[in-house]
């Protein structure tokens, strides 16, 4: 085996990036980027009814948008065919491969129905037990007499995903197969293939699935658009966020340290700390991570950042429409509620700290009604950003119409 570590992510373009996807692709790229290694993206596109060329745009520009760089230039399985096709041949010419004239069932369908032949091209399975070391799982034996002579290609022409998958592999030097455990199943055929070819075997590690709270596989069928990476960033969350989470799902560093940035999490990764269990995924945790990140933004980042988020409230360019009830907080009176929007108002005029104030008249008594003052919603970021979007002028304006209310 190669000494040098590399690393793939091999996405299939038959859906947007999802969590799994993109959870798989950062356990990669942590890898090989703390042992100096190479990370490679291939495009696994030899299911041309399914691959569409939309998918594989939106799984790079995620990749991109998450800081996933590759190293070097993109694989396509698409473009390989002559290279799987001389491997195809080799097997054929020394008996480890055949084709097989396959005589296809009765279908149900009145357009398709009857028998037909057909050939494909089969592996000679040698029928023995294959043993592998798992990095993640330790040992792990199968008995491949179950695969039968299974097939590889539809024709010379058309190889299918473990041939394809091993020639790449092989041919791009990968040292590690870092994928989920999903996919064990898959990896006696691969090493089956890899001997036939005299390949050196790449050490594998097969990390725990991402689960829902119920304990199921978190699938688009069952989930739906929650699974995938445009979701959360739709919802605004930062991709430095989603990395640091999707880093804790399977895996634990070994403290009580949460907040990673991604040089951090290079710096500390360590495979052997990838658990066997399935990791379940928690969106509020996620969120909490994600307020953690916006922590560490420069102030004017954070400033942008916000405006995006709220760019389509009315409040922003129109004054709130105010009901009385809900501008003072839980059972302060009226009159004690305008008393402390006065004196909100003078600190904001003389660039005083509200805060200061909030802390001796009780923190909700004041900061409640000037934000509600402010927006008339209750939900929105907090007084004093929109005390600085707003700014002082228009902010005093509004804080007047709410005592005017109050008074009426």
């Amino acid at each position: 085996m190669n000494n040098k570590i590399v690393t793939r992510f091999p996405p299939s373009p038959t859906g947007p990036l999802h969590i799994g996807n993109a959870r798989t692709a950062l356990f990669n790229y942590l890898f090989a980027k703390h042992g100096n290694g190479k990370f490679i993206v291939r495009i696994e596109d030899t299911d041309k009814a399914r691959s569409k060329k939309e998918y594989e745009e939106n799984m790079l520009e995620n990749l991109e948008w998450l800081g996933l760089a590759r190293d070097g230039e993109l694989w396509r399985q698409s473009e390989r065919g002559e290279v799987y096709k001389n491997y195809l041949r080799k097997l054929i010419d020394e008996g480890k491969a055949y084709i097989s004239e396959e005589i296809e069932e009765e279908s149900d369908s009145p357009k398709t129905s009857g028998t037909w032949n057909r050939e494909v091209i089969r592996f000679k399975n040698t029928n023995r037990a294959i043993v592998f070391d798992d990095l993640v799982r330790g040992t792990v034996e199968f008995d491949t007499t179950e695969l039968g002579d299974f097939i590889i290609a539809r024709n010379l022409e058309e190889p299918l995903y473990h041939l394809a998958v091993v020639i790449d592999d092989f041919e791009a030097g990968i040292s590690h197969v870092i994928r989920g455990e999903d996919h064990i199943s898959n990896t006696p055929r691969q090493i089956l293939l890899q001997e036939a070819l005299g390949f050196s075997r790449p050490l594998y590690a097969h990390l725990p699935l991402i689960l829902d709270n119920d304990r199921a596989k978190l699938s688009k069928r069952k989930h739906g658009e929650s699974v995938s990476l445009d979701y959360y960033r739709q919802k605004g969350y930062l991709p430095q966020a989603l990395l640091n989470y999707l880093a804790l799902l399977g895996w634990n560093p070994g403290s009580d340290k949460e907040i990673f940035t991604l040089d951090e999490l290079v710096s500390e990764f360590d495979i052997a700390k990838v658990q066997k269990a399935g990791a379940i995924f928690d969106e509020k945790k996620l969120a909490w991570i994600n307020k953690e990140h916006i922590k560490l933004l420069p102030e004017e980042e954070k400033r942008n950042l916000l405006l995006e988020t709220i760019k389509d409230e009315p409040y922003l360019s129109l004054p709130p429409k105010l009901e009385a009830n809900k501008i003072p907080w839980k059972k302060i009176s009226y009159e004690e509620t305008v008393r402390l929007l006065e004196g909100a108002k003078e600190i904001i005029a003389t660039d005083g700290d509200l805060m200061v104030y909030a802390e001796k008249e009780g923190k909700g008594n004041v900061l409640w009604p000037v934000r509600y003052a402010l927006t008339g919603a209750e939900a929105s970021p907090d007084p004093f950003t929109i005390l600085e979007i707003l700014g002082k002028k228009e902010s005093l304006l509004r804080l007047d119409r709410a005592i005017d209310i109050l008074k009426q």
